[in-house]
């Protein structure tokens, strides 16, 4: 028998919506049906870490290196270049998150009606169509305009990853597996760095430096958009690696952790009003939200602002690149460890906290620090700090949302909610603040600190 904590958290549905539910079922899952192979599941599980999680992690590494390269463009001299002044690089960031954070909800209904395994690999081709042609700018409003469109068809991506990955996962798979494919995000920031060193130095046409970053990367973005097509499909019941007696099982099993909300196949479901109602008065939508938003601020100041903090230090543009590596490499292994020890330890809240404290301290040096070798040392704790609450948000929010239409509202007014944090952390830093940064570093630590207090509250709700 459940107990109450765990009915308390999983029941999305009360005495109320026994009718309106009873509706939308068509084939009740029977008492046999409920007998698991284990055997099966494990194969079915290996399957879809093969076949589908690889497909994830390209599109959330190039998501990533496509909103942030702008911070490698700039200290390869693409503010001299375009005459940008005041804060003006500051509104070319902000202005993405504008259509991105519109977009979600609207997006996540999209994913299932126009077929994930075409609707997704659309908008990384766009995207990556856009950032190409980024490098060919040659004013702010050029550069708010392509901002403003690679937000737009960003927009669904998060959203759409996290419930795509819902279609082929159970609820205890999902923090793990969120892990994977976000540990791309700081491995973007390790992959940029390295190629706009390279990149920033080629000098072709009156093309020089900062637009072959845009050029080559969004180009690359276009191929793995188009080869996307290929190979993801749909849903479980599309998928050509699974033979029929897996195909059933993988459709049956996400109607069995619907925990009654639903009898239907997520092939078969409908888009009904009444599930988006469900989302919007789940109290997790917006605890989840206010957490995620506060995590968001220092990660996003901290992703695109990188490059020209450790430029600060006294450092040519081509070796600050470099060193914007090793920080973010740190912060790769670190979401993998902590995805995988949360998942472990069946604890979130813990991880998040203790991750808000690692940042602070990084801070802490960042501003504190007299030598140059402190305060770079300061910046692999805010990267490991900063990075790996995220998975655990992610987890969180659809583990505890279903069927599919209610988790794909709560995942998008989540992330809406959370990407309004762009707005202070594209502010963060700004120009004339350069090279030390203190003001943006002091403001990200009282972040930090409300940070902290979210994560210990979600620690005391244990889950």
């Amino acid at each position: 028998m459940a107990n109450a904590s765990e009915d308390r958290k999983m029941s999305m549905v009360d005495k109320d919506d026994v009718a309106h539910i009873e509706k939308a079922t068509i084939s009740p899952v029977s008492s046999h049906e409920l007998i698991e192979d284990p055997a099966l599941e494990a194969r079915l599980n290996r399957k879809f870490d093969v076949h589908i999680l690889p497909w994830l992690f390209g599109i959330w590494l190039f998501s990533f290196i496509d909103r942030s390269n702008i911070g490698n463009a700039n200290i390869a001299g693409l503010s001299t270049e375009l005459h940008l002044e005041g804060t003006q690089y500051n509104v070319a960031l902000l202005v993405f998150y504008i259509p991105y954070i519109i977009a979600d909800v609207p997006s996540n209904w999209l994913v299932k009606r126009f077929r994930a395994g075409v609707y997704l690999p659309t908008l990384i081709t766009l995207w990556g169509l856009v950032c190409t042609f980024m490098g060919f700018t040659k004013s702010f409003a050029g550069l708010v305009v392509c901002r403003l469109l690679l937000g737009l068809f960003e927009g669904g991506i998060l959203g759409g990853v996290i419930i795509y990955l819902a279609f082929f996962y159970r609820r205890g798979q999902m923090l793990l597996r969120s892990g994977l494919f976000y540990c791309a995000a700081p491995l973007s920031g390790a992959f940029g760095g390295l190629l706009a060193s390279g990149l920033s130095q080629i000098k072709v046409d009156g093309y020089r430096r900062w637009p072959w970053i845009f050029f080559i990367e969004g180009a690359v973005t276009v191929v793995f958009g188009v080869t996307c097509y290929f190979f993801m499909p749909d849903t479980p019941a599309t998928a050509r690696f699974l033979s029929e007696e897996e195909k059933d099982w993988a459709l049956k099993r996400m109607r069995l952790d619907a925990h009654g909300a639903t009898q239907v196949d997520v092939d078969e479901e409908k888009f009904d009003w009444y599930w988006v109602k469900m989302a919007l008065t789940a109290p997790q939508t917006y605890f989840n939200g206010f957490i995620w938003f506060f995590l968001l601020i220092p990660l996003y100041s901290f992703s695109l602002f990188l490059p020209s903090i450790v430029q600060g230090m006294g450092y040519h543009s081509t070796t600050a690149q470099l060193l914007t590596v090793p920080p973010n490499m740190a912060a790769f292994i670190t979401v993998l460890a902590c995805a995988y020890l949360s998942d472990r330890l069946k604890t979130r809240g813990a991880f998040i906290a203790a991750g808000t404290l690692v940042g602070l301290i990084g801070y802490i040096l960042l501003v504190a620090a007299s030598n140059n070798a402190t305060r770079y040392a300061g910046t692999f704790l805010v990267a490991i700090g900063v990075f790996q609450g995220s998975p655990m948000v992610i987890g969180w929010t659809s583990n505890n949302l279903a069927p599919h239409y209610v988790r794909a509202t709560g995942v998008g007014v989540v992330i809406s909610i959370a990407n309004c944090s762009a707005f202070i952390g594209t502010f963060i830093y700004l120009k004339k603040d350069a090279p030390h940064y203190t003001l943006g570093h002091n403001g990200v630590s009282e972040v930090g600190e409300s940070e902290e207090g979210a994560g210990e509250e979600g620690w005391a709700t244990g889950e």
